[in-house]
């Protein structure tokens, strides 16, 4: 840092105050991977916050366009030199990353790279991510690497401070999820006792006219209209609750990252392994949005508790303007037309419910022994 003292200490400071303005987990992520990028000249960034199944539960990329990070596909493996920031726990500073025996190439779409800086972003002992940097815009003469020891120990503090803003930003999302649980406990409660209260009101009425009906058919007229009117103040309760119920996640994270957050949850939760995968998803009507959501979560809650599948997948793809949504397990399977006419519907109904009433279809395959597919499609708003 002593070729430019009082500048970098600046972007320093500038860059942990970005940091400390975001409290969303996915910002964090953003500012850090925008701010190293900026404050060391470099062409591309990245940062991965590594899952426990040999992947990235998220990444975070700069210098690089929604196109071509679309074409490069799905996210990357903790492989070669990522590997080696997440397992080794150590810095990685390369004149040219290709010529790394431990390099494993890339897509064809990915752009090319040569100097390389990267570090892990480590919480006590526990490597909690891993930065890199890429192609140092500045003169390389002999094809020396472009980063210095001064940029690593500007990237190391930044680091340092990149793991508490991250762990704080964990720490508020727990703490919101918490209040969310909460909240919605205190819902369905009040959901509870309001509706309560109408249906019975309602049974009693009933009641009431059925007793009136041959002795006294005006006065059962009447009744009945109040049996009407009671339905409609239950069903007015039960909209009012669904509006308030919607997924607060939704609407700050979008679609694709509140079902993968979801997945991951599930994946460690249940002994069957749960992944989910998404392509080219472009963001959607909030009634889509929300339907979508519900129909993967009553589908993955048939394939977790009945279908004793060791594997759930989980896709959403972009379908022209709209989007599909695919559940799958392995598991047992069923006869969908016996299931009907016993009358267990495992949750088909209010599913199928769901998509038409956003202008979308449901279709469900299953067979005993072959595993059951949960496929829902919407239109483009």
């Amino acid at each position: 840092m002593s070729h430019r003292p009082s500048s970098g200490l600046a972007a320093v400071s500038t860059a942990l105050l970005a940091m400390s303005r975001h409290l969303e987990v996915r910002d964090v992520l953003k500012t850090i991977v925008a701010s190293a990028r900026e404050l060391l000249d470099a062409e591309y960034a990245a940062l991965g916050v590594p899952d426990d199944h040999g992947g990235f539960a998220q990444f975070v990329v700069d210098g690089v366009s929604d196109d071509q990070w679309r074409a490069i596909g799905p996210l990357p493996r903790q492989h070669g030199i990522l590997a080696a920031m997440l397992r080794g726990a150590r810095t990685e500073r390369l004149a040219d990353v290709r010529k790394d025996p431990r390099f494993e190439g890339w897509p064809s779409a990915h752009p090319d790279m040569a100097d390389f800086l990267g570090l892990p972003i480590k919480d006590g002992d526990e490597t909690i991510g891993a930065l890199f940097l890429a192609n140092k815009r500045c003169p390389k003469p002999d094809g020396s690497c472009g980063f210095t020891e001064a940029d690593e120990e500007l990237l190391s503090i930044l680091a340092q401070h990149a793991a508490i803003a991250l762990t704080n930003a964990r720490l508020y999302e727990r703490s919101r999820e918490l209040t969310i649980a909460e909240e919605r406990s205190r819902l369905a409660h009040e959901l509870h006792d309001a509706v309560s209260q109408k249906l019975f009101s309602l049974r009693l009425t009933a009641q009431a006219a059925a007793r009136l009906v041959d002795r006294d058919p005006a006065r059962a007229k009447g009744e009945l209209q109040q049996v009407a009117a009671l339905a409609a103040e239950a069903a007015d309760e039960l909209r009012a609750a669904v509006v308030e119920l919607r997924p607060a996640a939704l609407d700050e994270d979008g679609l694709v990252n509140t079902l993968r957050t979801q997945i991951q949850v599930l994946d460690r939760a249940h002994s069957a392994r749960v992944t989910f995968d998404s392509c080219g998803v472009r963001a959607l009507p909030a009634a889509q949005e929300e339907a979508l959501l519900r129909v993967a979560q009553e589908a993955l809650h048939n394939a977790l508790r009945h279908s004793g599948a060791p594997r759930v997948a989980v896709s959403l793809a972009r379908r022209g303007q709209g989007a599909v949504l695919s559940v799958t397990d392995d598991g047992r399977g069923f006869e969908p037309e016996a299931v009907r006419r016993a009358g267990r519907h495992l949750g088909l109904v209010s599913m199928r419910d769901r998509a038409s009433g956003v202008g979308g279809r449901l279709t469900v395959e299953s067979a005993p022994g072959k595993g059951t597919t949960v496929e829902m499609e919407v239109p483009g708003g």
